[in-house]
């Protein structure tokens, strides 16, 4: 069972957002997910509420996450998306333990920035790939990066901090598709809006792949089940497109 976790300090970053849109996109492609909503705004069970199938199922972590995904691999489910609050709450702390994969979404902008460097140092305190997504990033101009974007790559960079090589622009698809209970992939998925959240989507499963692949070669090799040092899995998601 893999684990997908999306964790920030910073409020507004689009946690919740993500992940529904990406829980949704692996739906779509047939696999089994569960969603765990640790935020206490609830936003992910009032956009899965508004789903005529009710799926991916959603669960309340006000109890905390250990049980939920002790329950979720019994029932064998493929994947698990966790939507945390922007604190470093216990919670968060078990989700990231738990953790697969760290998706970190951060605008590009100072205050984003800043947060990271937290949510970082707690996935490489607890052995856990990490990767940054620049989200609600301004549009792209003639195929070129907008410079607040740029410069939040280059800031990051200098600090050893991997980031995913496309970016989730701000568009009023990805709302407008929460709003009626959807994805963006399930509402238009010919738009672009579709198109950055399945790049997104294939950059955290190639990932996901990669981690699990390595966990298996150390388990061979009698080496910590763990796996590597997360430094070393990390730059993964950044170079997947």
């Amino acid at each position: 069972m893999n684990v997908i976790t999306f964790a920030s300090r910073k409020g507004g970053a689009g946690k919740s957002t993500l992940t529904a849109h990406l829980a949704a996109t692996a739906h779509l492609a047939g696999h089994r997910c569960l969603l765990i909503d640790a935020d206490p705004q609830g936003s992910l069970t009032l956009w899965q509420s508004l789903r005529p199938d009710g799926k991916p199922v959603v669960k309340s972590a006000a109890r905390g996450v250990d049980g939920l995904l002790a329950v979720a691999m019994m029932e064998g489910y493929d994947f698990v998306f966790i939507d945390t609050p922007p604190t470093m709450w216990v919670v968060v702390s078990e989700a990231i333990r738990a953790s697969t994969l760290v998706v970190i979404p951060a605008r590009p902008g100072l205050f984003d920035l800043h947060a990271v460097r937290e949510t970082v140092k707690t996935a490489q305190d607890r052995n856990k790939p990490y990767a940054v997504v620049m989200n609600a990033a301004p549009a792209r101009r003639d195929d070129k990066e907008s410079p607040v974007v740029a410069y939040a790559r280059n800031h990051l960079d200098k600090l050893g901090i991997p980031v995913w090589s496309g970016q989730i622009t701000q568009r009023a698809g990805f709302a407008l598709s929460l709003a009626a209970g959807a994805s963006a992939p399930e509402v238009d998925p010919t738009s672009a809006a579709a198109a950055e959240i399945v790049g997104l989507w294939t950059a955290i499963s190639r990932s996901v792949d990669a981690v699990n692949l390595a966990h298996a070669r150390a388990t061979e090799r009698g080496a910590d089940p763990r796996g590597p040092d997360p430094r070393v899995l990390a730059p993964v998601a950044s170079r997947a497109a």
